[in-house]
């Protein structure tokens, strides 16, 4: 038997959410917005969810589609970060990109040096 899909039937697309709101970030519009998404923790502020959309788009769009969503939700600010990754339909290739914000040095920079060679500051 086959079930066909009404016209209000929505398509659900796998999307992982990070976010760094810092401490002033508004943690109880992300939260509700999660939860209302029925996201699921995947660490320190990593989510990942089945974001509802009306047809099948390609990543740009479904990213702009997720952040016109959270917005309505969650104050955002200049400094906070959000980044999306989700399967983009059209190329059938796994993309990320900010939806807010911009990457920054990571932590781990200079952790895999292994040359050896010590950096000594010099100045006149």
């Amino acid at each position: 038997m086959v079930k066909l899909m009404s016209r209000s039937n929505k398509i659900r697309k796998a999307v992982w959410i990070a976010y760094d709101f810092g401490l002033r970030g508004d943690y109880q519009g992300l939260y509700t917005w999660l939860d209302t998404n029925k996201a699921l923790e995947c660490g320190q502020g990593l989510a990942f969810l089945k974001f509802a959309t009306t047809k099948d788009v390609s990543s740009s769009d479904l990213m702009a589609e997720v952040m016109k969503d959270f917005k309505r939700s969650v104050k955002v600010s200049k400094t906070d970060r959000i980044y999306i990754v989700c399967k983009d339909s059209i190329s059938n290739k796994i993309k990320g990109d900010f939806l807010n914000g911009a990457r920054k040095a990571a932590p781990w920079e200079g952790y895999g040096n292994l040359s050896g060679q010590q950096i000594v500051d010099e100045g006149e």
